[in-house]
C-alpha cells in the first residue's frame, strides 16, 4: 500500500471536493476514488462538472477543469469507522488551513460524514442523522459549502438519480458564477 494520497489543489479553483479519507484501494492505486463500486467519476461527468467521464488514474487532470481533490483525514483505512475523534480534529484544522490558503469558490463535502467532522455539533442535531445535502448555510472561510451524497458503493442511502440531483445543484451554482469551463449537461 502506498503512502497517503496527494492532494490536487491550486489557488482560485471553482470547487475543491473533500472526501472522508483514502480507502485501501485508493491508497494502493495512488489515486482518489479508485474503488470499483465508487460512482464519483460518473457523477462528475453526468452532472456536467467534467466534459467526460474521467478514470481514477486521471484524478490530477481535474485541476485543468477548476476542480481540486483532498480528504479531511489523510490516513488510509478500510472504513471511515476506523477513524477516531483525534483523526477528525486534526483533519479539520488542516482542511481549514488549506481552504484559507487556496480559497476555492466552493467546497464540496463528499458525504455527510465530512460535514459532521467539520462541525461536530451537527452530529447532535435532532432528529439524528437528518443533515441535508445541497447548499449549506455554513461556509469554509470565503468558500460556499455544498454537501454531496457519498458516492461509495457502500452508501445505500441514495439512489444514483438522487445523488446526481445534488451534484447537478453544485454544477448549476458554479455555472451561474462563471465556472471556468461550461460543459454539456450543465444547466
Amino acid at each position: 500500500m502506498s503512502a497517503d494520497l496527494p492532494d490536487h489543489l491550486a489557488p482560485d479553483l471553482d470547487v475543491v471536493l473533500v472526501g472522508i479519507n483514502p480507502g485501501v484501494r485508493s491508497a494502493a492505486k495512488g489515486h482518489h476514488f479508485a474503488g470499483p463500486g465508487n460512482r464519483f467519476w460518473a457523477l462528475l461527468a453526468d452532472s456536467g462538472l467534467t466534459p467526460r467521464k474521467f478514470r481514477f488514474e486521471e484524478d490530477g487532470e481535474l485541476l485543468e477543469h477548476g476542480i481540486g481533490l483532498t480528504n479531511i483525514v489523510a490516513r488510509t483505512s478500510r472504513s471511515s469507522a476506523d477513524l477516531g475523534p483525534s483523526d477528525y480534529e486534526e483533519g479539520r484544522r488542516i482542511l481549514v488551513d488549506k481552504m484559507a490558503r487556496y480559497r476555492p469558490r466552493a467546497v464540496g463535502l463528499v458525504g455527510v460524514t465530512v460535514l459532521r467532522a467539520l462541525w461536530p455539533a451537527l452530529s447532535s442535531a435532532r432528529p439524528p442523522g437528518k443533515v441535508a445535502c445541497g447548499l449549506r448555510p455554513e461556509t469554509l472561510g470565503s468558500s460556499v459549502l455544498f454537501v454531496l451524497p457519498n458516492p461509495s458503493g457502500r452508501n445505500a442511502h441514495y439512489a444514483y438519480d438522487e445523488m446526481l440531483g445534488f451534484w447537478r445543484e453544485l454544477t448549476a451554482w458554479l455555472v451561474a458564477r462563471t465556472m471556468r469551463t461550461r460543459h454539456a449537461g450543465a444547466s
